[in-house]
Formats: C-alpha cells, sequence, structure tokens
C-alpha cells in the first residue's frame, strides 16, 4: 500500500512526454501543430489544475518510454485495432480516427481531448470507483459529459468531470462535478452522455437519453475502451493482451 502511494504522488509530479503522429490521410482541420498547442494549452489550463498528471505533448517521433498518441484515418486503418491500448514496450497509446470522427460530425479536437483526458488518468482502463457494496463506475472522465465541449483557441474540447464524482458522499454546496458545471452530484450524466457501471461482475452501460442510447447503438465500438471493461473484454485475460500486443507491434509485424 505504502508502494502503491508512493507512485500516485509520483506520477502528479513528474511530466510525461506524450509524442503526436499524424498518419491520416483526411485533414484534422487545423493543422497538427495548431492541434497539439491548442490540446497542451487546453490541459494545463482547465484539467491540470483539476486532476494533476503534468503532460508535454510534442510533435515528433516518440522517444522511447515516451506515450503516444495517433491520429488515424479510420478503423480500417492497418495497426489502427483500439483507441486505447500498449505498445511492445508497455506505455499507453492512444488513438484518434480522423475519419470516423468527422462522419459522425465531431471535430477532430473533441475526440483527442476526450482520449487524451482519459488516457492520462486511466491509461489502460482498468480503474474502477466504487459507489457502493455492489455497483463501481468506471474511471472514465469524458464519457458521463461526452456530447458538451468547450472552446479552447477556436478549437471545441471535450467536458470533462472532476474527481469528486467519483466520490459517492455529500459534498458542499457549489461543488464542481464537471467542467462546465452541468452536473448536480456524482455519478450523474448529462442527456449525451453514458456510464459504464459494474454490479455484481456484470459490467452494463447507462445513458443520459434515449437518443444518445440510439446513437451509441449505430457507433462501431469494439475496440472502444468501453469494450475493455467487460468481463470478456480486451484485458480479461493480462497474459494473452501482453502476448498479443508483443506480437503485433515487434518490428517487421
Amino acid at each position: 500500500m505504502r508502494e502503491k502511494a508512493r507512485i500516485a504522488r509520483t506520477m502528479r509530479v513528474n511530466q510525461v512526454s506524450i509524442a503526436c503522429v499524424n498518419k491520416a490521410k483526411t485533414s484534422l482541420g487545423p493543422s497538427l501543430s495548431e492541434l497539439t498547442a491548442a490540446l497542451q494549452k487546453c490541459y494545463d489550463k482547465c484539467f491540470l489544475p483539476v486532476w494533476g498528471y503534468p503532460v508535454k505533448l510534442y510533435n515528433r517521433k516518440p522517444r522511447p518510454g515516451d506515450w503516444q498518441f495517433i491520429y488515424f484515418e479510420d478503423a480500417d486503418t492497418a495497426d489502427a485495432e483500439g483507441y486505447h491500448d500498449l505498445t511492445h514496450r508497455g506505455q499507453p497509446i492512444s488513438k484518434v480516427f480522423v475519419k470516423t470522427s468527422l462522419d459522425d460530425d465531431v471535430p477532430v479536437s473533441v475526440t483527442a481531448s476526450h482520449e487524451l483526458f482519459e488516457m492520462v488518468i486511466d491509461p489502460i482502463a482498468n480503474l474502477w470507483a466504487e459507489a457502493n457494496g455492489r455497483s463501481s463506475y468506471a474511471y472514465e472522465t469524458c464519457d458521463p459529459v461526452e456530447e458538451d465541449t468547450f472552446m479552447v483557441s477556436g478549437l471545441q474540447m471535450s467536458n470533462f468531470v472532476y474527481p469528486s464524482w467519483f466520490e459517492p458522499y455529500r459534498h458542499p454546496k457549489g461543488t464542481k462535478f464537471d467542467h462546465l458545471g452541468k452536473l448536480k452530484k456524482p455519478f450523474s450524466m448529462t442527456s449525451g452522455g453514458y456510464v459504464i457501471i459494474k454490479r455484481d461482475g456484470h459490467v452494463v452501460q447507462r445513458f443520459g437519453s434515449l437518443a444518445k442510447k440510439k446513437r451509441f447503438a449505430k457507433e462501431d465500438r469494439r475496440d472502444h475502451r468501453s469494450e475493455f471493461r467487460k468481463p470478456n473484454g480486451k484485458y480479461a485475460n493480462p497474459k494473452k493482451t501482453r502476448a498479443a500486443i508483443r506480437a503485433r507491434l515487434q518490428p517487421g509485424s
């Protein structure tokens, strides 16, 4: 327990470097340098003061040991099999599918900020917040408010929840539960959001509205973080997962 606490404190102090690489043919909208600068500004101004975990984004080939943030054309592009994964070195990698986002009328900056925020807090989608003796909520910082956005440097960014959202007790009056101040209590969501809940070993999804549920059903979520949470999902068997990742990402594969 002491070692885990020490690691947590270290993560909140030490800066993580994240390489941003564009492999998509479709335009991001802004240039890669403009998008990276806006994401860094949004992170430093809005996300960092609330969550901690400083990061530094850069637009070059990844250095050994750094995290990766890759823009792909769509989910069918070679090697673009999911939103989140681990490299063969065991480092977090986040994937943004440009054409898929734009086809869904979602600006790339919204998808990118969503993935950045969630990757930093829970890189391999394995954290849960206990609400009561039976139910736990996935540590997803954007899903509950994922269709609400705000502007930074002329680009839309994803709304996100605060740490208080994951704390199932009565909070003082005026407590904020998300960046835009739309939510009033822990584990709530806006009409365009959804949550992942584990109850008695079963993982289910709940939606902020029927319209959101219908939109969600039309999306291809086979490799999304929400699938990782399920008992038979991507990280259900860590040994097999690590072996598969190593095999897929070995040079020449």
